[in-house]
């Protein structure tokens, strides 16, 4: 595995290096990441924020947290302050530094009345579909508007009263003046104003006219001052007219560089798709566990420092692909491993009596709080004649190579006894088994030098036992890619109707005292983190990730 605490080598970092060695820029490295608000975060941003901001801490620059806010319909507060608790979680330190499209609005205008005077830009009257449909295809040219001829004075008029609220909406737009037969789509005389009567999150009613996202994007950038402005491959077409913009403005021009976009197995991390999700109820909402979002993966439980880990060990490269699942979750489990507090719960009680342990009688007995930390400590356990036990590791008649405790066997308590199995009771009319009977040899208490038995299973004791929800969260699709949906059918069809399961456990008591986004791992049966909804008398703990680690097995065997 790669040292974490090392820069990764990769073809971005070369050429900010090349360029903070030859003195580019003055030797300044100033990075974005420019989200827009139109939803929370999910795990692929993760990936960007890890090397924009990473790039610009290693080369002492820095990196600006931008609000790409130019479409005023779908982008809300709400996933403005998301954005910033989530990226300030993941660690991304973007200092005073946060800035909006929006902040530049006035000189995006401006700009635009340039291009026009120098009839680089025309008003015109085609509609969205007539615009798409004159615009050709990849293997034909386009057509050219016929209003595309319009002289710079009759554009400047047109271009202020759109700005004035004189039109409905749709009716025009500002386009760049390029080439409608270039082999680049981008470059076929691209929308750079369209008509919005819409109330925008911070400018309010201000402003009817939008930018688009191509026009907005570079020079933002260059009123920032921005060296490196680094986006996923889906933009690299769109480079050319990045750079067509800044020279006709002939202002200063950062340098844009593509790299791979994060794609997940049994993951969707299309913004349309997850909102989606939401607003039909098939989630609790963006932040639902299930959810690939940043703040769902917090609920969840992964630390900051697993999803960093696992966003530095994915690379960057030219090439998409797609990321096994198994794969972040080795990251965020090798993570908790070092750092959770070992506790013990049971999520399917059954009843196990020590029918020789005398009534009444409570002792202690010390359990490990992390082995893979000394400092630790361990703390002290209730031990009593009534347990609860997991069902699981108790079988009536147990098939071939079963270990655990069914009648007339011997198991070890964790950090306690070996017991052997005397006699189950069950309901006369169901069969349902309602408790083990055990007796427990006393000699044999963890620690001391004792016989071995093949098993140790995992107890709380039922007098002390406190009453826990436990939320077991899988995978939210069935298939490794539920955006190939064959057909006419939908991605939806691919959900796992097992994806939540909820259980009444009993945990060790010290969970009593447990606060939301606190991290543990439960012996034997995984990593849980104590939900946002839990309070005194009602704890909620979700299951992080399993002990499992497939993905680890199968690198071993590749």
């Amino acid at each position: 595995m790669h040292d974490n605490n090392l820069p990764l080598s990769n073809f971005i970092r070369d050429i900010i290096l090349k360029d903070h060695v030859s003195g580019k820029y003055g030797g300044r490295v100033r990075t974005r990441f420019p989200p827009e608000p139109n939803g929370y975060l999910h795990v692929g941003h993760a990936k960007s924020i890890v090397l924009n901001f990473g790039l610009a801490k290693e080369f002492r620059g820095e990196c600006n947290l931008r609000f790409d806010d130019t479409n005023p319909i779908k982008e809300e507060t709400e996933y403005v302050q998301s954005i910033i608790e989530d990226i300030k979680w993941l660690g991304g330190d973007f200092g005073d530094r946060i800035f909006y499209a929006s902040d530049y609005f006035s000189q995006l205008y401006l700009w635009a009345i340039e291009l026009i005077n120098k009839d680089k830009a025309y008003v015109c009257d085609l509609s969205s579909d007539q615009v798409r449909e004159t615009r050709g295809t990849p293997t034909q040219p386009g057509h050219d508007s016929p209003f595309r001829d319009r002289s710079v004075e009759e554009n400047l008029g047109l271009f202020e009263r759109m700005k004035n609220g004189e039109f409905p909406d749709g009716a025009r737009t500002l386009r760049a003046k390029i080439d409608m037969r270039s082999p680049n789509l981008n470059l076929r005389d691209p929308v750079i104003y369209r008509i919005l009567h819409a109330e925008h999150h911070r400018t309010g009613n201000q402003w009817c006219i939008y930018p688009m996202y191509d026009w907005a994007h570079g020079e933002s950038d260059s009123i920032e001052g921005i060296t490196h402005s680094i986006c996923t491959l889906e933009f690299e077409d769109h480079r050319p007219l990045y750079d067509w913009f800044l020279e006709q403005l002939g202002i200063f021009h950062p340098q844009q560089i593509e790299f791979d976009r994060l794609n997940l197995t049994y993951t969707v991390l299309s913004k349309r798709k997850l909102l989606r999700l939401v607003e039909q109820g098939i989630v609790e909402g963006w932040d639902d566990p299930r959810m690939p979002t940043i703040s769902g993966m917090r609920r969840r439980g992964y630390s900051p420092e697993g999803l960093r880990n696992f966003a530095r060990s994915l690379g960057v490269s030219k090439t998409n692909g797609i990321t096994e699942f198994e794969k972040l979750e080795y990251y965020i489990r090798e993570d908790l491993n070092k750092a959770a507090k070992r506790v013990m719960a049971v999520l399917r009680p059954l009843k196990l009596v020590l029918t020789n342990y005398p009534e009444g009688q409570v002792e202690f007995v010390e359990a490990i709080n992390n082995p893979e930390d000394a400092s630790a400590g361990t703390r002290p356990l209730p031990f009593s004649r009534e347990l609860w036990i997991e069902q699981e590791d108790f079988l009536d008649v147990p098939p071939k190579g079963y270990h655990r405790l069914y009648p007339g066997n011997e198991v070890r308590l964790r950090y306690g006894y070996i017991i052997k199995c005397q006699n189950v009771v069950k309901d006369p009319a169901t069969g349902e088994i309602l408790e083990i009977q055990c007796t427990y040899d006393p000699d044999t208490r963890s620690g001391q030098r004792t016989r071995k038995v093949k098993a140790t299973i995992h107890w709380v004791s039922a007098v002390h036992a406190i009453p826990v929800e436990v939320r077991l969260y899988d995978k939210l699709f069935t298939t490794e890619n539920p955006n190939n949906v064959p057909g006419d059918g939908d991605f939806t069809m691919y959900l796992n109707p097992k994806s939540l399961e909820v259980v009444q456990a009993r945990a060790e008591a010290s969970l009593a005292s447990a606060r939301p986004c606190d991290r543990y791992q439960f012996e034997r049966l995984g990593y849980f983190c104590a939900d946002r909804c839990s309070a005194a008398g009602r704890l909620v703990f979700n299951r992080t990730v399993e002990l499992r680690d497939t993905w680890a097995k199968l690198q071993k065997k590749i």
